[in-house]
C-alpha cells in the first residue's frame, strides 16, 4: 500500500530525516515509535506532501507521490489524523464531519458517512450538535479520526493519536484501530506510547535522530529491554 524509499527531508538547512525506508502492506498496521524531536511528525509530513523529501521516493498504491500536492494525495485514498487533533473549534461535531465528506473510492474505502462514524463513536452521536471546542480531549480525538474516515480513505496516517489522553480512552482507541484494520484499512501509526502502539501494530520501527535504528515484530520489541531503554525511555 505504501513504500517510503530512502527519503531525506530537511527544514531549511536542518537535516531531519536521514534515509528513512518504511513499508506498509495492505491491511496492516505499522507503527513508528520514538521520543519527541526524533523526526516522527516529519515522516508524516513527508508522506502526505506537506514537507516533500529532497531525496528518495514515496510510493502509494504503486504510484510515485513524492512531489505531488497534498490534495492530490488525499484524493488518491489517503487520510490524515494530525497531531493535536486540529478539529474546527467553531463548528459542531456534525459539521466537522460533513465538511470532510468525500464519495468512496477503491475496494477498501467505501461506506463512511456521519451515521457510520456515530456507530463507531456513540459518544460523538450524543454530542453531534456541540461545537468542537466544547469537547473533551478524548472526544476531540474521536472526531479527528471520524473526520479522516469521512474522506473514505484506503490508507490512514495517524500522528500521536494517544497524546494527552487518559488510559481508559487509550484502551478504547486500541479497539478502534483493530476495528478499522478488520474493515480493510491500512494504517501507519506514529506514536510515543509504547504499549498502545504494540497492542495494535503488526510491525514496528524505532526512529532516533532521523534514522530507523530498530525494526521488528511487536513481540520482539517488547522483549528487547536495551532498545526500549536507549531509544524509548522505557
Amino acid at each position: 500500500m505504501l513504500r517510503v524509499e530512502n527519503i531525506h527531508t530537511y527544514y531549511g538547512e536542518s537535516y531531519v530525516l536521514q534515509g528513512i525506508s518504511v513499508e506498509v502492506p495492505e491491511g496492516n498496521v505499522v507503527a513508528v515509535l520514538g521520543r519527541n524531536g526524533m523526526g516522527k511528525t516529519t515522516l508524516i509530513r513527508s508522506i502526505v506532501g506537506f514537507t516533500p523529501p529532497r531525496q528518495g521516493r514515496v510510493v502509494f498504491k504503486n504510484q510515485d507521490i513524492t512531489q505531488r500536492p497534498s490534495y492530490e494525495i488525499i484524493r488518491m485514498g489517503m487520510g490524515l489524523v494530525p497531531q493535536g487533533r486540529r478539529i474546527f473549534p467553531s463548528l459542531s461535531v456534525l459539521e466537522n464531519l460533513v465538511v470532510a465528506a468525500r464519495t468512496a473510492g477503491g475496494k477498501n474505502g467505501g461506506g463512511w458517512n456521519a451515521e457510520r462514524v456515530f456507530q463507531l463513536f456513540p459518544r460523538l452521536a450524543e454530542r453531534k450538535e456541540h461545537r468542537g471546542n466544547k469537547l473533551s480531549g478524548g472526544e476531540q480525538q474521536m472526531l479527528a479520526i471520524g473526520r479522516a474516515l469521512m474522506g473514505n480513505p484506503q490508507f490512514l496516517l495517524m500522528d500521536e493519536p494517544s497524546e494527552g489522553l487518559a488510559p481508559l480512552i487509550v484502551r478504547g482507541l486500541t479497539d478502534t484501530l483493530k476495528q478499522l484494520k478488520a474493515g480493510g484499512l491500512s494504517i501507519l501509526l506514529v506514536e510515543q506510547n509504547l504499549h498502545f502502539a504494540l497492542s495494535a501494530a503488526d510491525f514496528v520501527h524505532v526512529l532516533s535522530k532521523g534514522k530507523i535504528v530498530y525494526s521488528s515484530s511487536p513481540a520482539d520489541l517488547l522483549r528487547n529491554d536495551e532498545v526500549k531503554h536507549q531509544y524509548l525511555g522505557v
